[in-house]
Order: C-alpha cells, then structure tokens, then sequence
C-alpha cells in the first residue's frame, strides 16, 4: 500500500527521561503508542481516499469487468461516472475505510515491535532489519485486516444495475453464507502474503535508505529537528512525501503480479465462467510419485492458459 512508506515517516520514539517520577516513562510511552496508532490509522485514510478513482478503476480492469476492460486507465475514469455518476468512482470506499484504519495502525504499530525484537533479540541492525521488519509487519496487518478487503474488493467490481451486494452487511452475511463460511473472507490470501513480504519490505527499506542517505549527506536542507527530541533529525514534510512516494512506486512495481492474482480469486465467484480460473488453489500431490497435474496461472497475454505440470 502506498500508506506504508508513509507511516514509516513517523519521529522516532522520544527519549525516555531517567528521573520523570513514577510511572513518568510508562506514561510517555503510552502516550508515543496511542499517537501512532491514530497518525497511522488517519493517514492511510487520508492517502487511500485521495487515490481511490484510481483503486476502483484498477479492480475494473485487472478483473476484466465486461464494462470496462476494453478501456484505458484513462479512459475508464470518463466512463465510470458517465454510467455510475461521479460516486461511483468511490464504490466500495466505506468498507476500504474501515479497513484502512485498522490497516495502518497495526503495519505501523507491528513495524516498531518487530524493528525492536529483531534488534534487541536477534542483533540484527542496519537495513536487514528493516526489511525483515516491514515484511512482518505487512503480513500481520493483511491477516488482521483481510476480510474488509474481500468485501472492499466485491463492492468496488460492481457495476450500477448489476448489484449482488446491498452494502457491507450484506455482503458479509452472502459470502459467509454462500461461500463456506468464514474461510471464504480468505479466498486469495497465499498470493496476498506472498506479495505483500515485498512490498512491506522493499517500502520500509527504500524509505528507510532514502531518509537516512538524506539526512547523512544534506541534513540542514532535507532534515528539520524533531517535535518530541530537538536533538534528532528528521525528514522535512515535502522530502518525506517525495521519500514516500519513490518508495510506494517501487514496491508496488514489484508486488504487482501478485495483486493481479489475487484479485482474480477473490472475484473468483462472481466473474464470468470464461474469466475464472479452474484451479482456485496450486496444489502438487505426490501419489506414488507418478501422474499428470494440471495447474491454471494466469499471465498477462492469455488468462485461459493452461500449463500442464508432469510430476514422476
């Protein structure tokens, strides 16, 4: 997500004064916590509403809604509001909403314990553990958060006239009711994991260099001291968006594959028969070490491919 190398923009934690009274640091510490959790959560609030046309238009075309897939980017952003109106390039904004919030705060939240577990508890530092913690940190707050997507994900690939939801609710209780149960918020998780280890990662730690390369090299042009701790430096409020936004543009370029994939599954049951993919989950079985496997990938030229794996 593109909120990520934002909330990695955050002051460091402020020093903990030595003789501030009894329960003085605790206090300060809870304190620190709390206003992380609200700046994070605000944050990717503010940062996914600004861009969500644009999330709403990439789910039409990655999942290649029959409105829409004959289009551009550009395109599809003149077309939806000719036939949606204008709020419809914000469908299934409330439920990414709900999401984001919680979204945010726990990947920011779950970066800072596990940055100080690895350091403290493995002794790694540097850039490693950035990159090992922003990857744990991304895969904690996708599991917490999943099912909101699923939901965002349904919403958003509706069309006006063609509504199999009513709202977030309903949502809920028809996938819930029709697709297995609570397993079914979980329809494309694997490949979700396993895209959102590098972009977490790559983010946290492309930030993370940027800032600390910058403050190294020009700190009295790209640095400004800290709110809570005057005697440490952080990056000023334009460098950090930029920071953010090298970040965000690399991560995602190199996760992308994966959100296709993902998207595909978790729209598995309402796409057209022709669109779907016949094998939902890749599993290889080894039944006496013979027989022949088929396995569906979906690939950019051709989405009804078929590759058939021989295993002996």
């Amino acid at each position: 997500m593109a909120a990520a190398a934002a909330l990695a923009a955050a002051d460091p934690p402020p020093a903990m004064p030595q003789a501030a009274g009894a329960g003085g640091p605790t206090a300060r510490r809870d304190f620190y916590w709390l206003r992380s959790f609200l700046a994070g959560g605000i944050a990717g609030c503010c940062a996914k509403t600004t861009v969500a046309p644009l999330d709403r238009v990439k789910v039409l075309l990655q999942a290649h809604n029959h409105h829409y897939k004959h289009l551009g980017v550009f395109s599809a952003l003149r077309a939806v509001p000719q036939k949606e109106g204008y709020l419809g390039l914000y469908k299934g904004n409330g439920a990414m909403m709900i999401r984001i919030f919680p979204y945010g705060a726990i990947q920011f939240m779950a970066f800072e314990h596990y940055k100080t577990v690895i350091t403290t508890k493995l002794g790694v530092s540097g850039h490693v553990h950035r990159l090992m913690a922003g990857s744990m940190a991304g895969m904690t707050a996708v599991i917490c958060t999943y099912p909101l997507d699923m939901v965002r994900v349904r919403l958003a690939f509706q069309v006006k006239g063609e509504h199999t939801y009513t709202g977030i609710i309903h949502a809920f209780k028809t996938i819930y009711a029709k697709e297995g149960g609570f397993l079914g918020f979980y329809r494309g998780l694997m490949p979700t994991i396993l895209g959102m280890a590098p972009y977490a990662g790559v983010s946290f730690f492309t930030f993370g260099t940027l800032k600390s390369v910058g403050l190294s090299h020009a700190p009295t042009l790209l640095g400004r001291p800290s709110s809570d701790n005057p005697n440490v430096l952080v990056l000023k409020t334009h460098i950090n968006l930029l920071c953010g936004g090298v970040a965000g543009a690399i991560a995602q370029t190199i996760s992308y594959p994966f959100d296709v994939t993902r998207r595909r599954m978790q729209l598995g049951t309402v796409l057209p028969e022709f669109e779907k993919c016949l094998c939902h989950h890749l599993t290889i079985v080894f039944q006496y070490h013979v027989g022949d496997y088929e396995v569906c990938l979906w690939t950019s030229w051709n989405s009804k491919r078929i590759i058939s794996w021989l295993i002996s």
